[in-house]
């Protein structure tokens, strides 16, 4: 693996995890990052071998959202259109990738999350926040609209009345703050950070991929649907899930009074 690539992929017991490796520039998302995350995005996002993807960043921040510096040099050139292109060409396919995973993906957010960085770690299925960490939707502060699917998940985590204050008045929002309104699943003394982090992916590891998989499914579809819709989806999930090798190893443990094993199938 290249220690100076700008993004880095491991895979280890299941475990995928993808980390912002620019930490100079707080990890901001250039070109060769974005490329690089939809890329190791849809390798693991296929590969069998990984049941749980872990999103994170090296040193102090997290992400911190679009590089405005290559962002500004595109503009000087007068490259307009590559400008706004990133946004269907990177952006949009990074978060339909974290959105439809077949598989659980935690957000473990060890530093600042901004703009962007804040929006990818929005689409997680559990964010696991150190104590020093932060949230902030930057993008009104360059005269940007948000994206990267935040307008979408930000008023399902907190609310359209403050997702609005928040975009609005862009700000810090601490770690405390984001799990008093429901942004943080967890948040963890920076020093148990990395402790609690391979616990939490450990477990998830070992867990039923599949029934995972059909909850974070069944739970998108409900935000678009009515309740009708919602409870014939979750019947067909529950058709595909009763069907899983892993539901019939439930069974046979419950049965023999053991611990099941489950294979993610």
């Amino acid at each position: 693996m290249d220690s100076t690539a700008p993004l880095l992929s491991t895979v280890s017991d299941g475990v995928a995890t993808l980390t912002f490796n620019r930490p100079d520039s707080l990890n901001a998302l250039d070109l060769a990052t974005k490329e690089a995350l939809l890329h190791a995005l849809g390798e693991v996002g296929t590969d069998d071998a990984v049941r749980v993807v872990v999103l994170t960043g090296s040193a102090r921040a997290f992400c911190v959202g679009q590089d405005l510096k290559e962002h500004i040099g595109a503009i000087s050139t007068g490259d307009i259109e590559a400008v706004w292109r990133t946004v269907p060409d990177h952006f949009n396919p990074i978060a339909t990738l974290i959105a439809e995973m077949d598989k659980p993906v935690i957000a473990a957010v060890n530093g600042v999350a901004a703009g962007a960085g804040a929006s990818l770690a929005f689409l997680a299925d559990y964010r696991l926040v150190a104590e020093s960490a932060g949230f902030n939707l930057a993008f009104a502060q360059i005269a940007l609209s948000c994206d990267t699917g935040s307008s979408w998940t930000l008023p399902r985590l907190v609310g359209p009345t403050r997702a609005m204050d928040l975009l609005l008045n862009p700000r810090t929002i601490t770690s405390a703050e984001a799990l008093d309104w429901g942004i943080a699943s967890e948040v963890v003394a920076d020093d148990a950070f990395a402790g609690r982090l391979a616990e939490l992916a450990g477990t998830l590891a070992q867990g039923p991929t599949a029934a995972y998989a059909a909850m974070r499914h069944s739970v998108r579809n409900a935000a678009s649907s009515d309740l009708a819709g919602a409870l014939a989806y979750e019947a067909e999930m529950m058709r595909r899930t009763g069907a899983s090798a892993d539901h019939q190893a439930a069974v046979e443990a419950f049965l023999a009074k053991q611990r099941p094993s489950f294979t993610g199938r």
